[in-house]
């Protein structure tokens, strides 16, 4: 049953990444990587949030396994933000790799802090 949440939420996350990424990257003519950061951040957000009810006894093993697992294990992606990282540093934007590292890092935390906030002010 377990492994049916994951690859249920799996199922919504990985579409869900493409779509919002090619959106958004679509409406930046920049060679930083708006669509991931995008996605990412929202993961970290999503995550926190899940985070933060479920130390609140507000969400089960199973929303945990379907959104945190499954959604959020799609939705985010660790490997394309260190290969787009890689990609602008060798094409000759430093500034914009190590942006994209300081940014992805700093804001991500914040995400995923406000998310626990936010669902300790939802469910405490």
């Amino acid at each position: 049953m377990n492994w049916l949440l994951v690859i249920a939420g799996a199922a919504v996350g990985a579409p869900l990444r493409y779509l919002t990424d090619r959106a958004v990257q679509s409406r930046h003519d920049s060679v930083f990587p708006w669509g991931t950061f995008t996605v990412n951040m929202a993961g970290c957000l999503i995550l926190g949030t899940l985070t933060g009810a479920a130390a609140a006894g507000a969400a089960s093993s199973h929303l945990q396994l379907l959104l945190g697992t499954g959604l959020c294990g799609a939705l985010s992606t660790y490997s394309t933000f260190s290969y787009e990282t890689l990609r602008l540093a060798e094409d000759g934007a430093g500034f914009y790799a190590a942006a994209n590292v300081v940014a992805s890092v700093v804001v991500g935390l914040g995400a995923a802090f406000a998310g626990v906030e936010l669902a300790g002010a939802l469910w405490s």
